[in-house]
């Protein structure tokens, strides 16, 4: 019985040792193989990174709106008589928008321009009397008070039939109307909003540290989600006086001009202000970097040997980066100008392994 164990055991361990002593003679050979091929060489495509004059960018958020805009409201109470306006139109300046019953002022205008009638012929019969001695001084300043005084009354009715009749202050783009004809109006009652965006405010904050980099007459690009593809330009118009001190920011007040009024008021808007002074930055197609985050790398080109061989060959670099812009990044270091980097293939591709270069590759 010991005997068979033993020679069951022999045979198995014959058995493992010729898997295991050929899967080492295979291992040996792809080895020696590799090692006679050499590493393959992998196609890239190929950029230098090189210096370019940027401008510091400020971002912010802004919100549009207009230079000129108001919501036109009831002066003084009364009956809608007439409705001479559409929603969503262009009105000029002065146009009537709604009347407002006013025949109980036309008719008290009637009759306080009656008494001011008779008080002026009552002031020249008194100064023709006083000439005359026939009057005396009291009787002539009460009869000129009296002219005075009704002269008065017919201004104030004149100017209460003005504010009956509400216009337009300047020319814009009427809102939606929110009264109806024979409706009461209270004072202060909305009757349309008006607003003209020829030209628009674009408010934005910036943090206290910015201040020292914002000046009037400074440009601004401003983008809205509406637009995605446009891009609309102004500068600075004014800075608030004071840094809000509960946020430490400060509000920014620009100008934006609106020929074809594609941005209408109350439009959210991303702002980037353009600094005043361009520096020169060294800058990389964004399709070389690596990112990782043991940090970020890009595999610069280099000339050197394998197995006696000259051959292009890549090299891993550690990069710090700064901003993106129009598709480049800003290296602050880890790359000087005139280096060239790797911007596709970059997947196939471990340091030291031999390349070739084919820049009609896109990255």
């Amino acid at each position: 019985m010991k005997k068979r164990v033993v020679l069951v055991a022999l045979i198995l361990a014959l058995v493992f040792a010729g898997i295991f002593g050929w899967k080492a003679f295979v291992n040996y050979k792809i080895h020696q193989f590799m090692a006679a091929r050499g590493m393959p060489v992998v196609t890239v495509s190929t950029a230098s990174a090189r210096l370019v004059a940027w401008r510091n960018h400020i971002r912010s958020v802004g919100s549009l709106t207009a230079i000129e805009g108001v919501t036109v409201t009831a002066q003084l109470p009364g009956v809608v008589t007439a409705i001479d306006f559409h929603s969503g139109t262009p009105v000029r300046a002065g146009a009537l928008l709604v009347q407002v019953n006013d025949e109980p002022q036309l008719a008290q205008l009637a009759y306080d321009r009656a008494q001011a009638r008779l008080a002026s012929t009552n002031l020249r019969r008194t100064r023709t009397l006083y000439k005359e001695k026939a009057a005396s001084r009291a009787q002539l300043d009460s009869a000129i008070a009296s002219f005075n005084g009704a002269t008065a009354r017919v201004a104030g009715d004149l100017a209460a039939i003005h504010e009956l009749a509400l216009r337009a202050p300047f020319s814009g783009i009427l809102g939606i109307r929110q009264v109806n004809l024979g409706q009461y109006l209270a004072p202060g009652a909305p009757i349309v909003d008006l607003q003209s965006y020829r030209t628009l405010y674009d408010d934005f904050t910036l943090p206290q540290v910015e201040v020292p980099q914002v000046h009037v007459g400074q440009t601004i690009e401003v983008r809205v989600d509406a637009f995605p593809h446009r891009q609309f330009v102004g500068h600075v118009h004014a800075l608030d006086a004071t840094v809000n001190p509960a946020t430490r920011n400060i509000l920014v007040q620009a100008i934006v001009p609106n020929p074809t009024a594609a941005l209408r008021p109350g439009m959210f808007g991303r702002v980037r202000l353009i600094g005043q002074h361009a520096r020169e930055v060294i800058a990389v197609p964004a399709a070389a970097l690596t990112y990782n985050t043991y940090g970020d790398t890009v595999y610069v080109v280099r000339h050197g040997t394998i197995k006696g061989h000259a051959h292009l060959i890549a090299h891993q670099q550690v990069v710090v980066v700064g901003r993106e812009r129009h598709g480049l990044v800003a290296i602050k270091s880890g790359l000087k100008a005139g280096q060239v980097v790797v911007t596709a293939g970059q997947v196939k591709l471990r340091d030291g392994m031999p390349i070739a270069i084919n820049n009609t590759v896109q990255p």
